[in-house]
């Protein structure tokens, strides 16, 4: 049987960076916390980013995972919008980066896929999903649930990742 690992999955965002812990065994999959790390809309944009690093950082210290996933930022209409997503995004990808951790990047298409089997489901399909496949989640963050849906995804994907990395250096 495959060693138990813990995944930490992150949905960045600027407001709500959810956050999900699971634990993977072989094809066996449990559920261990979620929730979200807010920031204050009436602060500076360096003030806020500073708080998802704490914060982030604070669930890494607490949950002690093996790797981590991230959710990929749609390309938004909106310039601003977009650059501050981005912003909040570098703050998922960078505080784990900074403890050593293993990071995987997940196109927010294939966590639907691999979660609901729809590739454009929406939140109240992938909050259901959770709900069926993690029975002990509460969560009633659609955040964090996401969050819960890319550790899932990384869990389902990540020996294939080992294995195409694998298969690109070998001669």
């Amino acid at each position: 049987m495959a060693p138990a690992i813990r995944i930490l999955g992150i949905d960045p965002g600027l407001r709500k960076t959810g956050w999900g812990v699971i634990v993977s065994e072989g094809s066996k999959l449990g559920y261990l916390a979620a929730g979200c790390v807010e920031s204050d809309g009436s602060l500076a944009l360096a003030e806020r980013l500073r708080q998802l690093h704490e914060g982030l950082a604070g669930v890494i210290r607490s949950w002690a995972p093996d790797e981590v996933a991230v959710e990929e930022t749609f390309v938004n209409r909106d310039p601003q919008s977009a650059l501050k997503l981005g912003q909040a995004r570098g703050i998922a990808l960078v505080v784990p980066a900074m403890a050593g951790l293993a990071v995987a990047e997940y196109a927010a298409n294939l966590v639907k896929k691999t979660v609901v089997g729809v590739g454009h489901a929406d939140k109240k399909q992938v909050q259901m999903m959770i709900r069926v496949l993690l029975p002990k989640s509460d969560t009633k963050s659609a955040d964090a649930a996401d969050a819960l849906a890319v550790a899932i995804c990384h869990a389902q994907h990540r020996g294939l990742r080992s294995l195409t990395a694998l298969m690109r250096v070998a001669p």
